[in-house]
């Protein structure tokens, strides 16, 4: 018996060496990849493998992988007798500053990065484990789309990721950067995400490439000017943040999550701030110009009131009249939206319009405080604009701001006019507190236009007309041209000197962090697209 036993014991204890010995060689070819040659072929192109990318992304040494053993399914076209550890997707979770953000990463090195059943079920599989949990899900892309070889088997599988983008949306954040190439029907699960960050020069995204192009419309056009990041982030919009190389696009990603809370029931992270909140800066007094027509950079202002200066600048190279990006003031995680003198005078057009609700919307998702600073002349007027949809795309900024439930602060900084002054998250649509400078300038036009429609007669018929139209426009500013008037009304709940708005923005997001607001009951609006 005990001879048995031990016999017993031995087969046990060779396939238990058996077993170890089968783990250790999956997951080695798991870790391989496409192996050395494709590896190498990646750094040649200025890339960086799957794993690498994992590793520059999360908190070092807390990595931990799911799926790195699954296999595709498919048995046509000879792909039986080609099976790859992992099926050229890492998925897995790990923290960002201590943060459990969940990343899947496309492999380029395994059948192209290509898309199969059983690598789309890995990603579906990870989004729903990142809902349950409530942790933000970091997508990293270079795939050179579905893999034919499955045909409509790897279709359903960009559905099911489509799917569950959207249902996440809102809910946790989604951020997607675009390391390599991404096209066809793989370009639309970044695009239903919260942000798109590309790298120049190795990095495309578009439906169809420059060949099927020239076939259909016989333009002749490289990948670059087609889909590079260069072209949608200027262009198209469709990219948010561009990077050099994947390092720093990487190190983005980071930045860009500290801003946000891990989920739409939390508050983004409160960080200390070595910045007095009661910090007063004297040369904001005089920075803005007298004449409502010399241009400034609004970057300036917002330098000098967010904590060390620091702001997260979003589409920074796309409809560059309105500014908006991430900061923080006394600490807090707060989302800035500001119209640009310095380009196209900050009036909003179609562009502007478009850029500045998906981001209030964003951060009103994502539980972000809105602070506004205004400086707008109004709406672009042109046919361009009339045929492009300004009303109906203007709406879309106004519809943002009245749904936002966050905290809304505004501060006018120098011209407030006509509907654009409505728009900005005046008092009308909830906004929470609303400042003015004394410079500030609040009326349904500027003096000269509205002297020249209300005074037409008068000033024609007057024997000195130019004098008279001075005098008039002088009559008109001292009435209309100044926060006073708004201020009387209740409009602006006060008028400061500039010095002071560091200090009253964070008191006013210290009195509003237990604000709560709600819209009413509803499936959903019907934002006006």
């Amino acid at each position: 018996m005990a001879g048995g036993k031990g016999a017993g014991g031995a087969g046990n204890g060779g396939r238990r060496e058996r077993a170890h010995a089968r783990l250790e060689e999956l997951r080695a070819a798991s870790l391989a990849g496409g192996g050395a040659e494709a590896t190498a072929r990646q750094h040649e192109r200025g890339k960086l493998t799957a794993r690498e990318r994992v590793a520059l992304l999360l908190d070092e040494g807390t990595f931990v992988e799911s799926g790195g053993f699954v296999t595709h399914r498919c048995r046509d076209f000879g792909m039986e007798g080609k099976r790859i550890p992992g099926d050229g997707v890492v998925t897995g979770h790990g923290l960002v500053e201590g943060r459990r953000v969940f990343v899947f990463s496309q492999d380029f090195t395994v059948f192209g990065g290509s898309l199969s059943g059983a690598y789309a079920e890995k990603i579906c599989r990870l989004m729903d484990q990142a809902m349950k949990v409530g942790a933000p899900v970091v997508g990293l892309n270079d795939s050179g789309g579905a893999r034919i070889q499955e045909g409509v088997v790897s279709l359903g599988g960009y559905a099911e990721i489509f799917l569950r983008n959207t249902l996440a949306s809102g809910v946790i954040p989604q951020v997607s950067a675009i390391l390599g190439p991404c096209a066809g029907g793989a370009v639309y699960s970044p695009a239903i995400t919260d942000f798109i960050l590309m790298v120049e020069k190795t990095s495309y995204m578009y439906v169809t490439g420059p060949n099927v192009v020239k076939t259909v419309t016989h333009e002749e056009v490289t990948h670059e000017d087609l889909g590079g990041a260069r072209t949608h982030a200027s262009r198209s919009g469709v990219a948010h943040f561009t990077a050099p190389d994947d390092a720093s696009c990487l190190a983005r990603v980071r930045e860009l999550l500290s801003y946000l809370p891990s989920n739409n029931m939390e508050d983004p992270p409160l960080l200390p701030s070595g910045d007095d909140p009661a910090r007063a800066d004297a040369d904001l007094d005089g920075l803005v110009p007298e004449d409502p027509d010399r241009p400034y950079d609004v970057k300036e202002v917002i330098a000098r009131l967010v904590d060390g200066g620091r702001f997260l600048e979003v589409h920074g190279q796309y409809a560059e009249n309105i500014v908006v990006g991430f900061a923080r003031l006394g600490g807090r995680s707060v989302g800035i939206v500001a119209n640009q003198p310095a380009h196209l005078a900050g009036v909003l057009d179609i562009a502007a319009s478009m850029k500045a609700a998906r981001f209030i919307r964003t951060c009103d998702a994502f539980n972000v405080p809105l602070v506004t600073l205004e400086d707008v002349p109004g709406f672009l007027p042109g046919t361009d604009q009339e045929y492009g949809g300004i009303i109906r795309h203007g709406a879309k900024l106004l519809y943002a701001y009245c749904e936002a439930t966050v905290p809304k602060v505004t501060v006018i900084l120098r011209k407030a006019y006509g509907g654009a002054y409505d728009v900005m998250s005046s008092k009308h649509i909830r906004g929470d507190l609303n400042l003015a400078w004394p410079t500030a300038e609040i009326a349904v036009m500027g003096p000269k236009g509205a002297v020249e429609i209300i005074f037409r007669k008068e000033i024609a018929a007057a024997a000195d007309p130019a004098a008279e139209e001075a005098r008039k426009i002088a009559e008109y500013t001292e009435k209309f041209a100044n926060p006073f008037v708004a201020a009387a009304e209740g409009y602006v709940d006060d008028v400061i000197r500039p010095r002071e708005t560091r200090k009253r923005l964070c008191d006013a997001l210290e009195m509003l962090k237990t604000k709560r607001d709600r819209n009413p009951p509803r499936k959903h609006g019907n934002l006006p697209l």
